[in-house]
């Protein structure tokens, strides 16, 4: 087995990112152009592909890193069951609560009530809750934290630190979603790009990824998986789309997950650390 340069880890990160965005952004120009409903054929089938880029882009990294022989990471988590795992539910409680906390703080300022009104009509729509977790888990968790998380995040953290790695891939995050605010029938579409609620759902990817992060860090994709599950599907349920909750939500993560990150031990972030992780996948 081979170590990685740095110059290797840069072409790898450019070239996961031009994977990913080829793929997600080419399926939904695909989506954009064929019209109707992101959840009925044939829109369908490009909308949900698109969501699978940062996967695609994390089996291209995969398979060329095989190929040249080369080790894992040196941040890379193992995702193998062991007690790591025992941070999963905590952490996804947690995710959970930040949405729960800041509906609820919303209405308590004079914002609209938490209502599972929406949430009912949703999960029935789509069939009843087990289509709805599975729907939940894999449209976003499933189809993004392998890339996101267990591909890019190490790579980054390689050259810097876990809060600067964590706000760059927010922002590569957030730029990935542009075109759903496209696509006809999404939340994103329903929000409007130029408006309140598609601003804040944009900047609210920032923190949601330094809590993701953080979460891989302690229990590998597993974990942020768990913590995008959780984020998603309490938004869903509570119908946390209102300007007010959305701006709470964002701010009540960021407080934890800053909160969390100045507790949390903090190992270097040279290129030294890019070392070999046989243990890691």
């Amino acid at each position: 087995m081979t170590t990685t340069s740095p110059t290797r880890r840069k072409t790898g990160l450019a070239l996961f990112w031009a994977v990913t965005f080829t793929t997600s952004w080419a399926c939904w120009l695909v989506a954009i152009l064929l019209g109707g409903s992101p959840l009925s054929p044939p829109t369908a089938i490009p909308y949900l592909l698109g969501g699978f880029g940062p996967v695609v882009g994390a089996i291209v990294l995969r398979v060329r890193r095989a190929r040249r022989r080369e080790d894992a990471p040196a941040h890379a988590v193992s995702s193998r069951p062991g007690v790591r795992w025992l941070w999963v539910v905590p952490l996804l409680a947690l995710a959970s609560a930040t949405v729960v906390a800041a509906a609820y703080l919303a209405d308590a300022l004079g914002g609209p009530a938490p209502s599972l009104t929406a949430g009912k009509d949703l999960i029935t729509t789509l069939g009843g809750p087990v289509p709805f977790v599975v729907g939940m888990l894999i449209g976003g968790p499933l189809a993004e934290e392998p890339g996101w998380r267990g591909t890019a995040y190490p790579r980054l953290r390689a050259s810097m630190g876990r809060l600067q790695a964590g706000l760059l891939l927010g922002v590569v995050w957030a730029v990935w979603h542009l075109p759903l605010f496209f696509v006809a029938g999404t939340v994103q579409s329903s929000f409007g790009l130029v408006s309140w609620s598609g601003l804040l759902f944009t900047l609210s990817v920032v923190p949601m990824a330094l809590l993701t992060c953080y979460a891989y860090e302690r229990a590998g994709v597993v974990a942020s998986i768990a913590v995008h599950f959780g984020v998603n599907t309490t938004v869903a349920l509570l119908t946390a789309t209102a300007p007010m909750t959305q701006a709470l939500v964002l701010a009540v993560q960021l407080v934890v997950v800053l909160g969390l990150l100045g507790r949390a031990p903090q190992r270097s972030s040279s290129t030294a650390d890019f070392r070999p992780a046989r243990a890691a996948r």
